[in-house]
């Protein structure tokens, strides 16, 4: 374990164990959303190695996107 990761572990052990239940299920929704970032990330590179990759419009994927999320 980290020097930061263990400090942050002794400061969040001195809370009441409200917060520290709090403070663990976000940390464990954290480490979980990186690890299913982490294996689409490998997926996409295994598809990029295998030639399955396409080229991008990305007039039209900023189109998509400023539509998607409102912004002009």
């Amino acid at each position: 374990m980290t020097k930061v990761l263990t400090e942050a572990m002794q400061r969040v052990s001195s809370l009441p164990e409200a917060d520290q239940e709090t403070i663990g299920r976000e940390l464990l929704a954290r480490v979980d959303n990186l690890n299913r970032l982490r294996a689409q990330l490998d997926e996409g590179i295994r598809e990029l190695d295998a030639g399955l990759g396409k080229e991008l419009d990305m007039a039209d994927v900023i189109r998509r996107a400023r539509a998607a999320y409102g912004k002009a």
